[in-house]
């Protein structure tokens, strides 16, 4: 049976690890189950075998290649030396790969946890968690940060949520780290369809419970911010470099904030539904009950509340000023038609 590639890493990497001096590539393939079972051990008989022989020497060694790449990308501080009869060999020395004591504050601890539960409905939580519970054992968290009982980690009463179930969370979550490129279809709020749309990803910011992602859209040669509930179909990388200057983290939040209609420049004036819209409540600035099931709400008005307030429906209306008026009644008139 094959040995899986993870378990073939982690041989390789305990091997360079664990050698009193450094190994040529000829000493690990006879040292490591996994080479051994799928190359032979490559010893003198092997090497004058003649072509079938040459050929695993060669597959050999790019699966050897591979996997020191593999394990450089994974952190392992792996240096190329000479040995004593001029070969050359590999070791993984154990200062370069050990990491200083790690100790974190409360409040340093109370963040770390926060980020990681990004990631409790994408792919990563177990990894996550795993590396919050690693910290803890290692005695890099403080008392309390990470309460257990009974083995498992029991949850404060009040605990902030944030919630990551769209599918093009991670992939361009992975693109705006790798900076590449990136292609998918997408329908705006006042359109019945999709279209496509070419973009070099910049971040990824999660506001009023709906993530965005800013970046610079080909296309339009401009920045934009897209919902990623509005994404429709699959993430697709693409190669090659970004085009356009990637803006500091400071000015990519606040063209999220701006496109998503947080920074407002006046007031409006809506009439809410008794019972509804709980998020316009509480932002609204002032509130007087109308009769008849409605209340009347002035709130801030900015970029992009026509949008926002299209999510309500029925439950909302506007009163004033026209232009927002007229916005949400074309968005409603476009959602009709699709």
């Amino acid at each position: 049976m094959a040995i899986a590639k993870a378990e073939r890493l982690m041989n390789l990497a305990l091997c360079l690890l664990g050698a009193r001096r450094p190994l040529t590539k000829r000493e690990l393939r006879a040292s490591i189950e996994a080479y051994v079972e799928t190359f032979g051990s490559g010893g003198a008989g092997a090497v004058s075998g003649g072509e079938g022989a040459t050929g695993s020497a060669e597959s050999f060694s790019r699966m050897f290649e591979r996997d020191k790449d593999d394990l450089r990308e994974l952190g392992l501080v792996i240096d190329t030396v000479e040995n004593v009869d001029g070969e050359t060999a590999y070791v993984a020395r154990r200062d370069s790969n050990r990491l200083p004591p790690l100790a974190l504050d409360a409040a340093e601890a109370t963040a770390l946890g926060l980020a990681a539960r990004v990631w409790q409905q994408a792919r990563l939580a177990s990894a996550a968690s795993g590396a919050l519970q690693k910290l803890h054992a290692a005695g890099g968290m403080p008392p309390g940060a990470v309460p257990e009982q009974g083995g498992e980690r029991q949850l404060g009463t009040l605990e902030p949520h944030i919630p990551a179930r769209e599918a093009a969370f991670e992939p361009l979550m992975l693109a705006c780290r790798d900076r590449r490129p990136v292609v998918f279809d997408y329908r705006k709020s006042n359109a019945a369809r999709s279209e496509r749309r070419q973009v070099e990803p910049w971040t990824l910011e999660c506001w009023r419970g709906h993530w965005y992602l800013a970046g610079w859209d080909r296309g339009r040669q401009d920045e934009r911010v897209f919902r990623l509930s509005r994404i429709t179909g699959p993430v697709r990388s693409r190669t090659g470099a970004f085009l356009a200057a990637v803006p500091d983290q400071v000015t990519v939040r606040e063209t999220v904030e701006r496109w998503a209609g947080e920074g407002a420049t006046s007031t409006a004036r809506i009439k809410l539904r008794e019972g509804a819209g709980y998020p316009l409540r509480a932002r609204a600035l002032a509130t007087r009950e109308l009769g008849d099931g409605w209340d009347e709400l002035e709130i801030p008005y900015g970029h992009g509340l026509d949008a926002w307030l299209v999510e309500f429906g029925p439950d909302v209306v506007v009163l004033e000023p026209a232009e927002l008026r007229a916005d949400v009644i074309d968005r409603l008139r476009a959602v009709a038609k699709g």
